[in-house]
């Protein structure tokens, strides 16, 4: 689909059709990236996107363990009373 760049203030922007921005999935907010001399837009995710659903799948499958054994520490011998 060709378009043309629209002033906005300083600026130059796109107008996107509802039917793409549909289609992509995209909200307000975005992300742009330039990647081999295209602008790229995706969809803005928070920085643990999909991190619970990613630590429920290592519980299912035990993959959820410590690397290495817990250690016992000055407070832990002789400071923590229960």
């Amino acid at each position: 689909m060709k378009t043309r760049l629209v002033r906005i203030g300083n600026s130059r922007g796109v107008r996107l059709p509802k039917l793409l921005i549909k289609q992509s999935g995209l909200t307000d907010e975005v992300e742009l990236r330039v990647r081999d001399g295209a602008i790229v837009i995706t969809c803005a995710v928070g920085p643990r996107f999909g991190w619970a659903e990613a630590a429920k799948q290592m519980r299912t499958g035990g993959e959820d363990l410590l690397l290495d054994p817990p250690t016992s520490t000055r407070f832990d011998d002789k400071e923590w009373k229960w």
